[in-house]
């Protein structure tokens, strides 16, 4: 844990609402700001350190993606979020 999350002065925004495509692929993001970022535009976000709760990983396909921050809690896994 940082020092901003630890002081509880963390001020980056989170994800509150995702679409997904007819796959259920995530295709773009709500920001608790109502932000509304599409996949490539998330992630650079994401990468940037922009968004709280959310990290970027590489796939075994080689391909960069976002995903929620483990935290053992289910109910808060990005593909539980409402959509918008």
């Amino acid at each position: 844990m940082n020092t901003l999350e630890q002081s509880g002065a963390d001020n980056r925004e989170s994800i509150v609402a995702v679409q997904k495509n007819g796959d259920g692929d995530l295709t773009a993001f709500q920001t608790s700001t109502g932000r509304v970022l599409q996949y490539a535009e998330a992630l650079q976000e994401v990468e940037a350190g922009r968004i709280a709760g959310v990290n970027a990983f590489k796939g075994r396909d080689g391909g960069t993606y976002i995903r929620g921050d483990a935290d053992g809690d289910p109910s808060n896994n990005l593909d539980q979020l409402p959509t918008f």
